[in-house]
């Protein structure tokens, strides 16, 4: 029989010595903010570390890419205390809209308690999450994170997957069905040749939508099947749609060189915007030329991932300074 290796805890200050100067700027970064995503079942996109909010002032400041509201992550490397609490209240009685999310080595039995009844009496906008996190390792290897879920919304689970479940139910049609079994083989292809770009969920429709890491801007592919075109997409949406076009395209030459392609920089719609590439078929149906379609698709949208990826990223502070 195989080895098998024993873990054992890590103390958290052993690795992260303060939390304002070690944990939350590592818990900042994309890689990291992704587990923690995943641990509550948001797609979050990072906006600020140490950011105001208002009159308050958040550890790390998100957004929720799916609700587009606020997410505030407060984060303790000890026992959870009543001062962090009244900041989370406050925060709560200070916005509309907004997840938060406490972050701490322990929660105590009466701030767990404390949570759930936030839950259950505040407003279905305001959401509340406390999560414990720990640190493990197996003999010499790098510690590894972890996040315990202690309290959450009332019937958290089941809400996330409300809109799925209402695709799911309904028969597919005919056309549905050919589309599904489309990207089903596609996003399949993706995932074995991708390493940039995130997996999605293959759903009845014409497109596909990626995230790039900004919720008004994503990466997206699609098919025509009148005009027998398949296109993959940088697609800008939103108030700043046209200022974020306006600054990816000064710097269009050096983009296309890098990417070895000649885009489109379309700019003709009334508040959206796209930059593209796009391949026709004769016949983007027959399914003897999927697999070229997917490859063609896979390879296009990981090359735009790669290009654009840190444009993105970089777009507010870039727009800030233009403006």
């Amino acid at each position: 029989m195989s080895e098998l290796g024993r873990l054992h805890r890590v103390e958290l200050r052993d690795i992260w010595q303060s939390e304002a100067q070690d944990f939350t700027p590592w818990l900042a970064r994309e890689d990291n903010l992704a587990l923690l995503a995943e641990t509550l079942g948001i797609d979050l996109e990072l906006e600020a570390v140490e950011q105001n909010v208002g009159p308050f002032r958040a550890d790390i400041l998100c957004k929720d890419t799916l609700s587009d509201r606020w997410v505030l992550v407060e984060n303790q490397l000890e026992r959870t205390d009543h001062t962090h609490l009244g900041q989370l209240m406050t925060y709560a009685a200070g916005l509309d809209a907004v997840t938060i999310v406490w972050i701490a080595a322990r929660v105590a039995d009466e701030h767990r308690a404390a949570m759930d009844w936030l839950n259950e009496v505040t407003d279905a906008e305001v959401r509340f999450f406390a999560l414990e996190v720990e640190l493990w390792r197996i003999g010499d290897s790098p510690a590894a994170p972890k996040f315990n879920v202690v309290s959450k919304p009332n019937d958290w689970s089941r809400s996330t997957s409300a809109a799925k479940k209402s695709v799911e139910s309904a028969p597919p049609t005919a056309s549905q069905q050919e589309l599904l079994e489309y990207w089903v083989a596609f996003e399949d292809l993706l995932s074995r040749t991708s390493r940039r770009v995130r997996h999605v969920k293959p759903l009845p429709q014409n497109w596909l939508v990626h995230g790039i890491g900004k919720a008004s801007v994503t990466l997206n592919c699609s098919i025509n099947r009148r005009e027998n075109w398949i296109r993959a997409e940088v697609y800008l949406t939103g108030q700043r749609a046209k200022n974020f076009f306006f600054f990816l395209k000064q710097d269009k030459d050096d983009i296309e060189r890098e990417l070895g392609e000649t885009l489109v920089w379309y700019e003709d719609a009334a508040k959206d915007r796209r930059i593209h590439l796009t391949r026709t078929y004769p016949d983007v149906t027959d399914r003897g030329t999927w697999e070229d379609q997917h490859r063609w698709l896979a390879q296009a949208l990981d090359k735009l991932h790669r290009v654009f990826h840190e444009r993105v990223r970089k777009l507010d502070a870039e727009i800030a300074d233009m403006l």
